[in-house]
């Protein structure tokens, strides 16, 4: 029997439109299942169907949800407050609005403990209170929690507030409190968005440990492919409220059957994308209330033929038992599953294609316009060039606020970028890759240190030279002003700086930009909340483009993009940096976007780069500790799950970074001169250079 039995289930609104729409599906206990698909499919309504926690003015319309035989739409509301927490846990995705934010972690964590099983009555005090034995043992039983997510000094911060602790920090606690009460059924929703590699692969380890032992299984809700490919054994794709093609991992990722499915398989930068435009899909899914008679995918679907207008296709269940909701198998279309190899780019079978054709000579990368490897060391004809570039931020303490000490958030950091190159900043949260780019740009001051653009000094410059550097933040939507058009969010800049002329003028040069970065003309008389997320996004890159910069420092701008959107916003980076020869400085935690886009890439530990070279040195002979562990994490889409080196403990505190090398009390390699020195830079190549004693200081 199924743990968790899903029967065309409907939920919507009250009296409207289906957002939900009659889906099916089994869960066995330690199987995890994964829900694929783009924001606004229903993925997160469907998981809020099944805890019963739908919010106002949505309803469970039909259907049937069966956790290990009984009926959860027939328990009365007391009941169901058991089952959840209990027998069936969530992970929420925006862990901010989903801790209590005047209760202690501890508080939260112990409240599930007290609910479904583990000491009655149990509450987290103070350290300066004593508690009783019971209540020691529970506080015992949070800590253990904490540190199995990998919070450093758990019996710290199990008294602090959600407040304290950083967007990582809250995703764990929030896994914390899920696997409290040992559910037999965890619903995850998007549980790594917010996590660096190194963290979310210990999360998904402690996960997969959790399912071994208990026989947990799990609802696994991502746009991370790779995070599928690690954890799912049973694979459901959704779009517009229905699952339109569901199997097994390996089939569903050697062989995907919906076009929709294809393309998002085809839109993932890998290595072989290099030196093309990704496989973006265009437009967007519907919106509720608008889907009319036929397939839902036909309006954006190149392979749509009459049948797919005019009636809405059927489930279709093939021989080795993957299903797909599509009118090519339903209808008998030639060629449609062995044809189908030729056109699933993106899948393990197109890919083993594409380095099968690179192997024979085919489709080789194109060397650069230079004619040479360039190298991301101090070069004559670097666009930025920056040299010993510290970020402290003082401490201060006492009713005089005297110093008591510094916050090195950067500290002695060089780099170089070209003209029409892209230089991408790795690590992990905490490290200073985005207070150095705001250093940069003087939305921070710099402590010390020497930054030149284009020849000029910027340090203790004037403001004004900002023009040839823009930013593109990671949240569009909270760096563009809601109460602002978009017409006068893009000349604001322009007319603070003086560019462009006259209003006429300005909003001439304002059409141009926004059909450089794809938008239509008459959406710059609406405000950003109109828009989508990707939408938003090219906003922001349209308003950096507005002052000509030569220069953009991206500051994760795709983190939170689905893979479909990240494709083209990707596909709108490549293509103004050919057209304009702009220079990007590409701050990312994500390394498969890092292969596709830059050419030099470094690596940054603790306020330092600690490595640093060409895209293909970096990531193909990685040769420092950290960035071998940084790599070993990556999950792969392939589902072969590398040996992953995990690191202890979390970054050390800036504010007081260990003696030596900064990465010594994490490395497996740790020698006695790593704790007293730090290393000097080893020159491996002309555009190679690791700070490591384990290289010997080679020169």
């Amino acid at each position: 029997m199924s743990l968790l039995k899903v029967s065309n289930l409907v939920t919507g609104l009250q009296g409207g439109a289906a957002v939900v729409d009659d889906i099916s599906f089994e869960i066995a206990a330690g199987e995890t299942f994964a829900l694929l698909g783009e924001s606004g499919c229903g993925k997160s309504m469907t998981a809020l169907s099944l805890m019963r926690l739908l919010p106002d003015g949505v309803a469970n319309q039909s259907g049937q949800v069966a956790l290990n035989g009984v009926s959860l739409f027939g328990l009365p509301e007391r009941e169901m407050r058991s089952v959840r927490g209990g027998k069936m846990a969530m992970i929420f995705q925006e862990p901010g609005l989903s801790l209590n934010p005047v209760m202690t972690v501890g508080e939260q964590i112990a409240e599930v403990l007290e609910l479904h099983g583990e000491g009655q009555g149990a509450t987290i005090l103070s350290p300066s209170r004593p508690s009783p034995l019971q209540r020691e043992g529970v506080s015992q039983r949070c800590i253990e929690l904490l540190d199995q997510v990998g919070i450093p000094d758990a019996a710290r911060r199990v008294y602090e507030y959600p407040f304290q602790l950083s967007g990582g920090m809250k995703q764990r606690v929030m896994i914390a409190m899920a696997l409290a009460g040992q559910p037999q059924l965890l619903v995850a929703d998007e549980p790594t968005t917010a996590l660096d590699v190194t963290i979310q692969a210990q999360v998904l380890q402690l996960l997969r440990e959790t399912q071994e032992k208990s026989g947990m299984g799990m609802l696994l809700i991502t746009h991370d492919l790779g995070v599928v490919a690690e954890m799912a054994h049973q694979v459901g794709v959704m779009y517009a409220g229905q699952i339109v093609e569901r199997g097994s991992r390996k089939d569903l990722f050697v062989q995907p059957l919906h076009p929709y499915t294809q393309k998002l398989f085809a839109a993932l930068p890998h290595e072989g994308s290099r030196n093309r435009p990704l496989a973006a899909i265009p437009g967007s899914v519907p919106p509720l209330g608008s889907i009319g008679q036929g397939c839902r995918f036909a309006p954006r679907c190149d392979r749509v033929f009459a049948p797919c207008r005019e009636e809405a296709p059927v489930w279709t269940t093939l021989a080795d038992g993957q299903g797909v909701r599509c009118h090519i198998y339903a209808a008998g279309v030639a060629g449609r599953v062995k044809g189908e190899e030729g056109r699933v780019e993106g899948s393990l079978a197109g890919r083993e294609k594409e380095e099968g054709r690179r192997e024979k000579g085919e489709g080789k990368r194109e060397k650069p316009r230079s004619g040479i490897v360039p190298s991301p060391f101090t070069l004559p004809s670097s666009l930025l060039q920056v040299s010993d570039l510290r970020v402290h931020f003082p401490i201060r303490k006492g009713i005089l606020q005297r110093v008591a000490g510094q916050v090195k958030a950067v500290d002695g950091v060089s780099l170089s970028i070209e003209k029409g190159r892209t230089l991408a900043l790795v690590g992990e949260s905490g490290c200073g890759k985005t207070t150095l780019g705001k250093a940069l740009l003087r939305l921070v001051p710099p402590t010390g240190g020497c930054v030149q653009f284009d020849g000029r000094e910027m340090v203790g410059g004037r403001a004004q030279q900002r023009a040839s550097m823009q930013m593109v933040f990671q949240d569009p939507y909270a760096s563009l002003n809601p109460k602002m058009r978009v017409a006068e969010i893009l000349e604001e800049g322009m007319s603070a700086l003086s560019i462009g002329g006259n209003s006429a003028a300005r909003q001439a040069q304002i059409d141009i930009l926004l059909d450089k970065v794809g938008l239509a003309r008459d959406a710059k008389w609406r405000y950003p909340h109109e828009f989508s997320g990707g939408q938003r996004q090219r906003i922001a890159i349209a308003r950096a483009l507005a002052v000509s910069p030569q220069l953009l420092i991206c500051d994760e701008p795709t983190s939170a993009l689905d893979v479909s959107v990240q494709a083209q916003i990707l596909n709108l980076l490549k293509s103004l940096q050919q057209e304009l020869n702009l220079s990007y400085l590409f701050i990312t935690h994500n390394l498969a976007v890092v292969e596709y886009l830059a050419d030099e890439v470094c690596v940054m530990y603790l306020g330092r780069i600690v490595e640093r070279g060409t895209t293909a040195e970096v990531l193909r002979s990685p040769r420092h500790p950290y960035t071998q562990a940084l790599l070993s994490a990556v999950p792969r889409i392939d589902g072969d799950r590398r040996e992953y080196i995990r690191l202890a403990g979390d970054l050390p505190s800036p504010a007081n970074p260990p003696q030596g090398c900064h990465f010594a009390p994490r490395c497996a390699h740790v020698m006695d001169r790593c704790l007293g020195v730090y290393p000097a830079a080893s020159v491996l190549s002309a555009s190679h250079l690791v700070h490591c004693h384990l290289l010997g200081n080679i020169n």
